[in-house]
Order: structure tokens, then sequence, then C-alpha cells
């Protein structure tokens, strides 16, 4: 039975920009894990910078194609979802005329595709939503919520067109029913698919050297400023949490995905400079942007914990790369963490404010024991309900399942 569950498939998958971040190690993971069970993975881009990408895109396990590349990412900082829109629209018509058909294909993030890629009776469409993104998008003038009016439209109803919904947790599926009302009333209902992560990579040895680590894109909804905020009152006489512990010798490194040609990335990153110095921290504070993965996971492998600090996060990859490298996480009770962290066995999650953070961290640093035990049940955690084999098993299944016409 698992046999022909397997048979070989051609599958396409299309993804708006193949850089470096959450969305994009699913896809990245996703494509190895199915050439793994034999079937034909290729994937389709508007943007792949060779420099600036996962390893494996450059491995030669499954080819990158990328169309669109000139086509523009904003008009003077504006208009974002409008060009994305433009640039997926025409990855997907090059896909549509230049290849033959394939039997699925996996849309990423972007669900105006969707109806295009219909076109041909013979493909089935999966769509992978990790966050409505009318939630995402501000809307807080009347030309802003004018200019969005359509594109939200558009995206419920061209969702509603995929064969089959994928979300990234529980969280995600019960914002989607609360936001798309119109294809919850019509019983679409988007099943979970957790991201994962490659336990391997994290096999080296690993020590617990005085160091918190927070890993996240420079975007302002990361909320990376609450890491540096704890981190300091872990030595003000008013946050008064340590009581005699020497913290001098603590670090906090902040390290994150960089795209110079993002504004937010270049204004965030000066701005969370500009913190440390009034906290007075920054000789402690060290950025790092855009390492690579090999350096990532020895920055993870001598940490004490891992700071993840975006609120309502509808997923976050972040925690489950530290705990598969045996690091407990400190993280916001909310969103996609409150699935994969065992509150108070593999790390602890806070209010996001710097007084519940500073709190947690200081456990640690009076009890570095605990880091390593949290360490343990973390990895262990994470190798039996988020490895890449395991999301690779259930995604081969889906897509299996799809091309025959079936429903999960």
């Amino acid at each position: 039975m698992e046999k022909n569950r397997s048979s070989k498939l051609n599958i396409a998958i299309i993804h708006p920009d193949l850089g470096i971040g959450g969305a994009e190690r699913l896809i990245v993971d996703a494509a190895v894990e199915l050439a793994s069970h034999g079937h034909n993975v290729h994937i389709f881009t508007a943007h792949h910078d060779k420099t600036r990408c996962f390893e494996e895109t450059l491995a030669g396990t499954f080819p990158v194609t990328v169309y669109g590349a000139f086509l523009p990412r904003h008009v003077f900082y504006r208009l974002h979802a409008a060009c994305a829109y433009l640039r997926c629209l025409f990855v997907a018509l090059c896909v549509l005329f230049m290849w033959p058909s394939f039997d699925v294909i996996l849309a990423d993030q972007v669900s105006v595709v969707i109806p295009l890629l219909k076109l041909k009776k013979s493909t089935k469409v999966v769509f992978y939503c990790h966050f409505p993104d009318l939630l995402l998008a501000q809307h807080t003038t009347v030309l802003r919520r004018m200019y969005r009016k359509p594109i939200d439209i558009i995206e419920e109803i061209t969702t509603g067109m995929a064969d089959l919904v994928l979300v990234n947790s529980k969280f995600t599926a019960s914002t989607f029913a609360n936001t798309f009302k119109q294809l919850d009333a019509r019983g679409i209902k988007p099943s979970v698919l957790y991201p994962a992560v490659n336990v391997d990579q994290f096999n080296k040895p690993h020590t617990f050297k005085l160091n918190f680590l927070s890993v996240n894109r420079f975007e302002r909804k990361k909320n990376i400023d609450l890491a540096i905020s704890a981190f300091a009152m872990l030595r003000t006489p008013e946050g008064d949490v340590l009581q005699g512990h020497n913290v001098a010798d603590a670090t906090l490194t902040v390290v994150g995905g960089f795209d110079k040609r993002l504004r937010e990335n270049v204004e965030y990153l000066e701005e969370l400079k500009s913190l440390a110095e009034r906290e007075g921290v920054s000789h402690q504070v060290k950025f790092m942007t855009s390492c690579s993965t090999t350096e990532r996971n020895t920055l993870l492998s001598q940490c004490l914990c891992v700071l993840y600090t975006p609120k309502d996060e509808h997923f976050g990859i972040v925690p489950l790369e530290a705990m598969a490298a045996h690091k407990p996480v400190i993280a916001c009770n909310s969103g996609g963490p409150v699935e994969t962290i065992k509150n108070g066995v593999t790390g602890f999650l806070c209010d996001p404010s710097p007084q519940d953070f500073s709190l947690a961290m200081a456990k640690f640093i009076q009890d570095p024991q605990m880091a390593e035990r949290m360490g343990l049940e973390a990895r262990q955690h994470v190798a039996e309900s988020f490895s890449t084999k395991i999301f690779g098993q259930r995604l081969n299944r889906i897509l299996v399942d799809v091309a025959r016409g079936k429903r999960e």
C-alpha cells in the first residue's frame, strides 16, 4: 500500500522569493523530502540569489528556475502586494505555457496564481497558507483600505479554488476560519502540516556558554527589541532579577536574515543598535546579518538558550531549530510556539514583556544545569514530533492522495 502511495509524481513548487526565512526553509525541506520519496520536483520562483539562499537550492537535488526577476518588488517603496502578485502571476504563466503538465503544483504564500494553474485540468493545486495576507497588511488609512480591498477579496476567492489548503499550525487554522468566513461556510477547512527541522544537522557536540541568542529576520513585527530590553534588565537594579549573580560575562547575539534591498531591514537594524546603546548594553550585544547555515548552527550549539520574541507568530521555525540543537527556548505565550514548546519542560512561554523574559533568562543564569536538562527534553521532543522525516512522510501522503483526486 505504501509503495502505491509513493508512486512517482511530477511536482512543481511556486514560491515568490527563494531567500532565507521560515517560509523558504519549509519550501526547501518540502522539495528535499519529496525528491527523497522518488518524485520529480522543480521549484519556480521570481528571485533566487545564489549568494543568499539555503545551500540545498544549489546542491542539484532539484532544479530551481527563475522567471520575472526583472519585475519590480515595489514602486517607490509602495505597492508591494501588487508587485508580488505581478511577479507570481508571471511565474505561473511561464509554468503554464513553457512546461508540460505537472501532477501536483504546490503554491506557496500567494494564492492569486491558483486560477491560472487550474487551467490545466489534469493538474491538482495545493496551496500552503502561512497566514492570511490581509491580516499582515496595513489597513490604517482610507487610501490603504481602498488599495487592499480588491487584493483581500481576490485572496479569499483564489484560496478557495485550491484542491487542498494546508496551514502551518492549529493557530493559523483557527485564524483562517475566522478570517475567510465565506470559505468556512462552504466547508473549506485547511489541514495542518507543521513545518519541520532536520535534527541530524545538530548532532555535533554542544556547550552552554553564557550567551543568549536571538534568530529572526530584521523586521519590526519580529519584536527583537524585546530581547535587547530583557537582556538589559538583567543588569539593572530596578530589574533585580539576579540578586547578586554577576552578569558581566553574559552576552546577547542577535542574528537575522537581512536584505539590503528592503528598507525595513536596514532601518530596523539601526533602531536595534540605537536601543542597545540607550540601554547601556551595546558592548555585550553582537549583531550578525544573514549568516550561513553553518554559522547559525554553531551559534545554536554554543548558546545558553534562544530568545524567540515575535508575538502571535503563526508558527516559528526557530524554536524547532533551537530545540533540535539541545537548547531551551524562551518565547511569547501566543501563536505557534504554544504548540511547539512544552512550557517548563523544553523552555518557557512568557508574556511579551521585558520583565517576564528577563525573569526566565535569569533562571538559566542561576541554574545552567536547567538549560542542559531542558535541552535534552527539547531534542527528544523535536525528534519525535517535528523532524523532516515525519514532515516528508505526511507531505508525500497528502500530495499522492490529492493527485489521485482524494481530499484529506
